[in-house]
């Protein structure tokens, strides 16, 4: 079902590279499962795939933290991080199978994610979470609803958890990351912890964007350990 807008520009799901197929499946089972309405972390239940399916040696993680083009490369570039994914979730249940120009017209309420698939045998989550993610993004803003020069509910950021293991870790960061940040301000913990719902792959071109050139044609290094600056639009 589209319903989000005007636009009916189908993802060719098939088409991408792994993890993208993969993961597109997982979504579409879910879509077919009972969600918890509230998206209750506290309810083990609600948790949904934690592992790949077909590399079950590796962990799921999903997080939002603005536009997805510069959260993929640091999150590439990370030891341990097998694969990453592009993507749109937390949308509207009855809207499936988004697509970019419906996720920004902000009628299916999906946010640009990343999907990671990770060994843990070389990366914790929390690590992945302090290194990857709370390191950039700014999870205690004066508001709600982007990051940086992105604003919208797109661009919301966002953990999005697949176990009960990794809501005690992602809870544990963000409280102790409010709490250093108490009194600087009309700061507040604006990063959603939710449980992870169903991942739809985003368009090819998309898919490590940065690294293939950008806006600008200019490639940024997903080499391990990079610590070269990112230029989040190319």
């Amino acid at each position: 079902m589209n319903t989000g807008g005007s636009y009916n520009l189908e993802i060719d799901y098939d088409s991408l590279a792994f993890p993208g197929p993969e993961v597109y499946q997982m979504a579409v089972e879910l879509t077919m499962t009972p969600q918890d309405s509230n998206n209750n972390v506290n309810d083990a239940s609600s948790y949904s795939f934690s592992h790949s399916a077909s590399r079950p040696e590796l962990e799921l993680a999903t997080l939002a933290g603005g536009c997805f083009w510069g959260l993929q490369l640091a999150l590439q570039r990370l030891e341990g991080v097998e694969y990453t994914l592009a993507g749109y979730t937390q949308g509207l249940s009855a809207e499936t199978r988004p697509n970019y120009e419906q996720v920004v017209a902000g009628n299916t309420c999906h946010c640009e994610a990343v999907l990671v698939c990770f060994d843990p045998s070389k990366l914790t989550y929390e690590e992945l979470l302090q290194r990857g993610f709370l390191d950039r993004v700014d999870v205690v803003a004066t508001v709600n609803g982007g990051m940086g020069k992105d604003v919208g509910t797109q661009y919301r950021t966002g953990i999005y958890v697949h176990t009960a293991q990794q809501e005690e870790v992602a809870r544990k960061l963000l409280l102790s990351t409010a709490a250093a940040a108490a009194g600087t301000g009309n700061r507040k913990l604006a990063t959603e912890l939710k449980v992870a719902q169903a991942f739809w792959p985003a368009e090819e071109y998309h898919q490590r964007y940065l690294e293939k050139g950008g806006r600008f044609g200019s490639p940024q290094s997903a080499e391990k350990g990079s610590t070269d600056d990112i230029r989040c639009y190319g």
